[in-house]
């Protein structure tokens, strides 16, 4: 039988007092006409009798400590751990208050994880906001000099300025369209054909392409529909953020094709591959982090607001869907993820 720590405790204490005993039982048995059955009873009993008080009285004053413990705010929110506190033996008192630190110590990690995580966003976001502000407030405060006569350098100073302001509009809007993803927002699944909303987006981006001359397209004909059951109007954010990534760092006269396939017997995946420069592999773990760029200075000038893959995650993860990424340098990139199926 396995015994418990404080019944250990208490035979330990028992054993100590039964070699006194012994100890003295012969001491009387060589001094004192007493039969060595009656030493031998005798000392039983006051083992027994010493055992059972050291272990009520233990168990007494244990349980009062913890109450004491229990009655304050500590485990307040823990029932766990109070439940049956008069019934609960201590070795399953220890192994509930083990397994409590180590779930709060894994709090405290979390925390310092969203701690670390929120310093690092708020230092992002300000440099990201303070760069289009300042550039718009140095335009603005140009044109504002009387100095300046010159209708074409006024416009010149104004178009710079709108496009300050536009790339603080994209950062705005993608950061409310990722605090809703991350608040739970309700997606609307719906049926419908991803070829046709592939080609919708074609459309969109058709001027964007063709100042770089890269060719936008699928891989095959695709003269069948491709029924996928999910949000389509996020699904489709999602395609513009993979293609205007692959037209902004795109090669010149290059080309991005998408192409779709089965990758289960409920899904496709959706491939969306290019031909430009590539991403070196240690900088992919990090690709959908916020604000995160490869070539900030290249990145910044090409527009945008540094948030777009991290949006593509969000909404595939909403989906309960996966995303991926394939990259060489100078060999280009392929993102994928995955979209269910209409079965």
């Amino acid at each position: 039988m396995k015994l418990s720590l404080l019944q250990k405790q208490a035979l330990k204490t028992a054993f100590i007092a039964l070699l006194f005993l012994v100890i003295s039982a012969l001491a009387f048995y060589a001094f004192i006409d007493i039969s060595a059955i009656s030493i031998i009873l005798y000392t039983f009993l006051v083992f027994l009798c010493i055992y059972l008080i050291h272990l009520f009285q233990i168990k007494g004053f244990m349980h009062r400590q913890i109450r004491r413990v229990y009655e304050s705010n500590l485990f307040e929110n823990e029932a766990f751990v109070k439940s049956d506190m008069d019934a609960i033996e201590l070795d399953a008192l220890i192994n509930k208050i083990k397994n409590f630190a180590e779930s709060k110590h894994q709090e405290i990690d979390t925390l310092k994880d969203r701690d670390d995580f929120r310093r690092d966003f708020i230092g992002d976001i300000s440099h990201e906001l303070k760069t289009p502000l300042f550039t718009a407030q140095g335009y603005l405060l140009t044109v504002l000099d009387e100095s300046i006569d010159d209708p074409a350098i006024r416009r010149k100073y104004l178009e710079r300025t709108n496009k300050s302001i536009e790339r603080l509009t994209y950062i705005v809007k993608d950061l409310d369209m990722i605090a809703k993803l991350e608040s739970g927002m309700k997606l609307n699944y719906q049926k419908f054909n991803l070829i046709k909303v592939i080609q919708d987006v074609f459309e969109i981006l058709e001027m964007k392409a063709n100042k770089k001359n890269i060719t936008l397209g699928l891989n095959d004909s695709y003269d069948y529909p491709v029924l996928v059951r999910a949000d389509k109007e996020k699904i489709e954010q999602v395609l513009i953020n993979l293609l205007s990534n692959s037209i902004k760092y795109g090669s010149l006269n290059g080309s991005t094709l998408v192409s779709i396939d089965s990758y289960s017997p409920q899904q496709f995946i959706v491939n969306v591959t290019d031909n430009g420069a590539g991403i070196p592999q240690e900088y992919i773990p990090r690709l959908f982090e916020r604000f995160f760029r490869i070539d900030k200075s290249r990145s910044r000038d090409e527009g945008g607001s540094g948030l777009g893959l991290s949006i593509v995650k969000h909404i595939i993860e909403a989906h309960d869907q996966e995303v991926f990424v394939k990259s060489e340098p100078d060999k280009g990139s392929t993102f994928s993820f995955t979209i269910n199926k209409v079965t």
